[in-house]
């Protein structure tokens, strides 16, 4: 998850690449080779690329828009494949955990977007998406009127205080860093400025400030003009001090949104019902038309599909988080004219690489031989085919500014399905043949389709390939540790904003490793470590994105940490009752804040 960086305070416009999420818990989609392919293609992600905007107090006023034809009342039903791997708004980073935040949990800004998919950042909490007086060093925040949680508390500076604060708390292993990196430290050093407010004391002043009830102040040693999009990350979501039960808390968060938990058994279900205690009047970007969501878990993308394709009883009120078309339905969907109009599409800013654990895999000889073997064509049709995906030339998306279609150093474009001799060619130099590496996969459908083909492509070029299956729910928290004994393993990321700068430190910033961190491959590379942190202090947004593009196509080219293997697009399919749909270039799935019941 990352993204691109605007250089203006307020009212200005960054033409960079609208597309945000964070990490990824990407599902899977459908195709087969007879389904006429009308999927969205690169130049739809090109498209997509629009202009994202700093809204001022007007625009941060709710309420938000009337939804035309929207109705209140009803239940919608949501089938999920896994569990929520957290609750706790801290410890979110996957693309399932945002779309239930946005319904729960406010930050102090939020994205508000169009029929077009273009962003405006807005106050949420706050009145406005911040005022900086000093080029982004300095950002103010002023908290709206009459903001409560779930149990009638209401909400003020304290709670953001702590909200940030407990993010430094050792607990704390699975969010963006994002904040607490740019108040107190590169890479892990913040954790050594403070370890969170649970002994009683407080960031210092200087660092974060609340002189009273309303206002909220950051102080930055170095400009950071993108916080009011950094903002809008569940991860930052605010925790009301006096509810907070620190570990617990993954389990039995307090809402702040338009709906709460009323009712969760971990692994089976999740019941949200309204709360009560959110005020329409201070909220721009969210509407509360349902009475609530019933999340169904266990529900395999070939379940939801079928289930959702017949169209038939409860069915019809129900709808896709972040599920997608089966490969197996895709046909019956596309050739369904009444069933397409109840599909949403997009291009989704994700690229779905396999990691190498350099702490392992040391020879980049022998990292290059895997890449050149993937079977990238294969493995995206496992999840979707046309629909679903298409082969990945670069570790960045063609949704993110600074992208070169022409960079293709493992030939994707004339070998997309892999290349076994040349492969086969560097494995015999290196004398790798019969070398032992355990692949790690998720228990998903897709993912377990995905490791047959993988596995065999590796054993084709003579290497001895250990499968190893983990809990999907759980798949992140996993391979996130540094010592998780594993050699290969995929993993999905997309631009939590427009910006390069969300993709390469995260994922790729030596200075970051430790549980919990996105640096899968574990590489510590000191050219990329300098470069990172020198690129982080351009601030000229075409001087950035070029150097960004230059460091990403060195660090696939010259080091090779993980091989691309394809980019996401997005296909769904909802209940003929489900009114409000549309793709958010937001989330990268459906607009869950709009969703009603037609009748």
């Amino acid at each position: 998850m990352s993204i691109f960086r605007n250089r203006a305070a307020t009212a200005a416009i960054v033409a960079v690449a609208a597309g945000a999420l964070t990490l990824t818990a990407c599902g899977g989609g459908g195709s087969d080779s007879s389904a006429k392919d009308n999927s969205k293609t690169k130049d739809d992600a090109k498209s997509q690329s629009k202009p994202v905007q700093i809204g001022d107090v007007k625009a941060s006023t709710g309420p938000a828009a009337e939804i035309p034809g929207a109705k209140p009342g009803g239940t919608v039903s949501v089938y999920q494949e896994d569990d929520f791997s957290h609750l706790d708004p801290g410890q979110t980073y996957v693309s399932d955990g945002k779309l239930l935040g946005r319904l729960i949990f406010r930050g102090l800004t939020q994205y508000d977007e169009d029929d077009q998919g273009n962003l405006t950042v807005v106050g949420d909490l706050a009145t406005d998406a911040g005022k900086t007086t000093d080029g982004g060093k300095t950002w103010t925040y002023t908290l709206k009127d009459n903001l409560k949680d779930e149990n009638g508390n209401p909400i003020n500076s304290a709670d953001i205080r702590h909200t940030v604060e407990r993010l430094y708390s050792s607990f704390i292993t699975d969010g963006p860093t994002f904040l607490q990196q740019w108040l107190s430290g590169a890479g892990t050093t913040y954790r050594k400025a403070y370890d969170g407010p649970f002994k009683g004391k407080h960031l210092p002043n200087n660092v974060l400030e609340t002189p009273d009830d309303k206002t909220v102040v950051f102080h930055f040693k170095t400009a950071q003009p993108d916080l009011p999009q950094m903002l809008t990350m569940p991860g930052y979501a605010v925790v009301p001090v006096e509810t907070d039960t620190k570990e617990k808390y993954d389990q039995d968060p307090v809402a702040s949104g338009p709906y709460k938990i009323a009712d969760f058994k971990p692994g089976k279900s999740m019941k949200l019902v309204k709360n009560t205690q959110w005020d329409p009047k201070s909220d721009s970007v969210r509407h509360q038309y349902v009475d609530g969501f019933n999340i169904e878990m266990n529900h395999d993308d070939e379940d939801q599909t079928k289930t959702l394709l017949a169209d038939q009883g409860e069915a019809k009120n129900a709808m896709m988080f972040t599920g997608q078309v089966a490969t197996t339905q895709l046909q019956k969907v596309v050739s369904d004219k009444a069933a397409m109009k109840r599909t949403i599409q997009g291009y989704a800013p994700y690229v779905w690489q396999l990691n190498f654990n350099m702490d392992r895999v040391k020879d980049k000889k022998l990292r290059d031989a895997i890449t050149l073997a993937l079977p990238a064509t294969a493995i995206y049709k496992a999840d979707g085919g046309a629909y679903g995906g298409e082969v990945a030339n670069s570790l960045t998306s063609p949704t993110t500014p600074g992208y070169r279609e022409d960079f293709d150093p493992f030939n994707r474009h004339k070998k997309p399905n892999g290349d076994i001799a040349a492969a086969k060619k560097l494995i015999d130099e290196g004398g790798f043949a019969g070398k032992k590496l355990v692949y790690a996969y998720a228990n998903s459908p897709v993912r377990q389709q995905q490791a047959v083909l993988i596995t065999d492509a590796l054993e084709k070029i003579g290497l001895d390939i250990q499968k190893k299956e983990i809990d999907a729910a759980t798949w992140y928290e996993q391979v996130g540790k540094v010592n998780n004994g594993l050699d290969l393993y995929m993993t999905g990321w997309g631009q939590d904003w427009p910006s390069a700068s969300t993709v390469v430190p995260p994922l790729y910033d030596g200075t970051q490793i430790q549980d919990g961190a996105s640096n899968y491959s574990h590489i510590n590379d000191k050219h990329v470590n300098s470069e990172i942190q020198r690129i982080l202090q351009i601030t000229d947004t075409d001087e950035a994105t070029k150097a960004w593009a230059e460091l990403s196509e060195y660090i696939a080219k010259e080091v090779n940490p993980a091989a691309p293997i394809y980019y996401t697009k997005v296909f769904q399919i909802f209940g003929s009752n489900i009114g409000g749909l549309r793709y958010s270039s937001d989330s990268s799935y459906v607009d869950v804040t709009r969703i009603f019941l037609k009748k």
